[in-house]
């Protein structure tokens, strides 16, 4: 990857890590993105009991591992697999996927003009950075706005021809989130209370929020937009009007997220 962060990771930072050695109480991985080993002991490898390690971690596999403790005069990073959820690893993979579809982008574009790949991705990341969280989000916003091009300050060759690529090879995205909301209303007119309720938390999600009944006052929620950001503050949202209409008429209710 063209990516290589400099220095340490925060404490809590999600890497992505690639096993190197395993051993009986302790796993010994490379943090892809910083260069730097790392390791986990075997206590954060998985919850309970674990009588072979190798069950859940073998030389040459990719983890995401969360950064617990970080000794920076010796070099030391503890890792811990275990307190990694489905969610968080899955918005890492799919962050990497999208880092190295970019880079591929670049790569391409560097050999049809004949440019050191390097020194374009260091001059693209270094003018967009303060703007982008990352590369592909540059790119996300090239494909909906084609002036975003200007932000990365290339010259009209590369520009455009890094916006045909881009355009050719990435496409609006969209990422789902989905929750559960229980309400209840004891008025005397609490059926209607919660159709209100509903109808106020579709109205602040708009085309990007569904909501459907699962049963026993419990309806799914499911908000869509372009990034994890942006659906969980539309879902909170969205499910606190609804809440706070129920409790300001004689109910009650709460919200747990679903676990994809």
């Amino acid at each position: 990857m063209l990516l290589q962060k400099k220095g340490f990771p925060e404490e809590d930072e999600l890497v992505m890590c690639t096993v190197t050695k395993v051993q009986f109480h302790s796993v010994f991985a490379n943090l892809d993105e910083y260069g730097k080993g790392g390791m986990i002991h075997i206590s954060e490898v998985s919850p309970g009991r674990i009588r072979n390690i190798r069950d859940f971690v073998k030389e040459g596999k990719k983890v995401v591992c969360k950064v617990l403790r970080i000794n920076t005069e010796r070099g030391h990073i503890d890792l811990s697999l275990r307190r990694v959820t489905e969610t968080q690893k899955r918005k890492k993979v799919d962050g990497i996927k999208q880092q190295q579809k970019s880079e591929k982008i670049l790569e391409f574009v560097s050999k049809d003009l004949k440019l050191d790949v390097k020194e374009l991705y260091e001059k693209i990341t270094k003018n967009i950075s303060e703007k982008y969280e990352s590369l592909y989000d540059f790119f996300q916003q090239i494909v909906t706005d084609s002036d975003a091009i200007k932000d990365a300050d290339l010259d009209a060759k590369t520009a455009k021809k890094l916006e045909e690529a881009v355009k050719s090879r990435i496409k609006e995205v969209s990422v789902k989130i989905e929750g559960k909301l229980k309400l209840t209303s004891y008025a005397g007119n609490g059926v209607d209370i919660v159709k209100e309720a509903l109808g106020k938390a579709e109205e602040s999600g708009k085309e990007n929020l569904s909501i459907k009944y699962l049963g026993a006052g419990i309806y799914g929620v499911i908000a869509t937009a372009k990034d994890y950001k942006e659906a969980e503050k539309l879902i909170k949202e969205s499910s606190e009007k609804a809440l706070n209409h129920v409790r300001e008429n004689e109910g009650e209710g709460e919200f747990e997220r679903v676990e994809a």
